[in-house]
Formats: structure tokens, C-alpha cells, sequence
């Protein structure tokens, strides 16, 4: 397993703890987070209260890695992030790619479908 890989491993472990400060810690001071489905977030003074905004309502969450693949500084993590947002459980497919530099996230796209999320929120 490469570096790259192992970093991702540890990021993707590192959720379940829903500490935006721990999950901050892991970009570079200029990484982005794209979640596709709305525009990217830029630095970390900008990642810590976007990412600690969506933690809020969540009670728990493990992502189950289905398959990953790693070659130099890329990344790719096909997922299921499995969440807890109060008595509510949603399962999201998703696929993330990552771009590391010097052991760290420079970028992170995040690949899903918004409307498995908020139906599994409104049902």
C-alpha cells in the first residue's frame, strides 16, 4: 500500500470521530473540498466551519471502502458513507478523489447523488 493510500485509509477512519479539526488537520493550508454537488471550499480557515457545519446535525457516521486505487499523488476511493443525522440512517454511494501533496489533501472531490441524501432525511 503507498503512503497516499494509507493517508486517505487513515482520513476515511478518522470520520467516525466527527471532529473538524482532526479532519482539517489532514489538507494542505490551500486544499480544497469540492462536494460536487455545490462549489468548492478553499484553505482551511474556510474547510473547519464548513465541514463542522455539516457535522453538526450528524450523530454518527462509518464509510465503507468498496474499492481503492492509488497511483503517485492520486487517489481514489469509491465508498459508502453510511450516516446518522438524529434516528435518521442514510446510506450514500460515493466516490472520492483525492490529490495528495507531501502527505497531505490538496484536493478533494466528492462524487454522490444529493437527492439519495435528502430523501433519506425527509423520509
Amino acid at each position: 500500500m503507498s503512503e497516499n493510500e494509507a493517508t486517505i485509509r487513515r482520513f476515511i477512519d478518522a470520520w467516525p470521530r466527527l471532529d473538524p479539526d482532526e479532519l482539517v488537520a489532514f489538507f494542505t493550508e490551500d486544499g480544497i473540498y469540492h462536494n460536487m454537488p455545490i462549489g468548492p471550499i478553499q484553505g482551511q480557515a474556510a474547510l473547519r466551519p464548513f465541514i463542522a457545519a455539516f457535522l453538526g446535525n450528524w450523530t454518527a457516521t462509518n464509510w465503507d471502502i468498496l474499492n481503492i486505487t492509488a497511483q503517485g499523488d492520486l487517489v481514489m476511493a469509491e465508498r459508502v458513507d453510511h450516516i446518522t443525522v438524529g434516528e435518521k440512517q442514510i446510506d450514500l454511494p460515493c466516490c472520492g478523489v483525492f490529490e495528495l501533496r507531501d502527505g497531505r489533501i490538496a484536493a478533494w472531490r466528492d462524487y454522490f447523488d444529493m437527492g439519495t441524501y435528502t430523501r433519506a432525511l425527509a423520509g
